[in-house]
């Protein structure tokens, strides 16, 4: 994963996180800032990319176009895969949290509405 959407990143450190009731999960920070979460399986859970986009590859396409019509001048710089959905964080700050169906659930903006 990271070879493939980073190709140019270094690895900076490597944690390795025991939980005693979940499996074992993986920290990632790459030279650039970039932070990579992985679960047991090496799938990614969560990626942080600080104030650079999130590799388009990454982000499930409905997202992409919810926020390129409602967000055009953010990118999106984190995105967190959950059981029920996902999580996206904006270069604007806003959060974003669609289920796995792709609907938005709710915004961190919308209270502000």
């Amino acid at each position: 994963m990271i070879t493939t959407y980073f190709p140019k990143a270094k690895i900076s450190m490597i944690k390795v996180d025991k939980h005693l009731l979940k499996k074992t999960d993986y920290d990632v920070k790459l030279v650039n800032g970039t932070k990579i979460e992985f679960n047991n399986s090496g799938e990614w859970t969560s990626v942080d990319c600080k104030k650079k986009s999130v590799p388009d590859e990454l982000v499930p396409k409905h997202i992409r176009r919810k926020v390129a019509a409602s967000y055009p001048d953010a990118i999106i710089n984190r995105i967190n895969k959950k059981s029920v959905g996902h999580i996206v964080g904006l270069s604007d700050g806003t959060e974003l949290r669609f289920s796995l169906l792709g609907q938005l659930k709710k915004s961190s903006d919308s209270l502000e509405e």
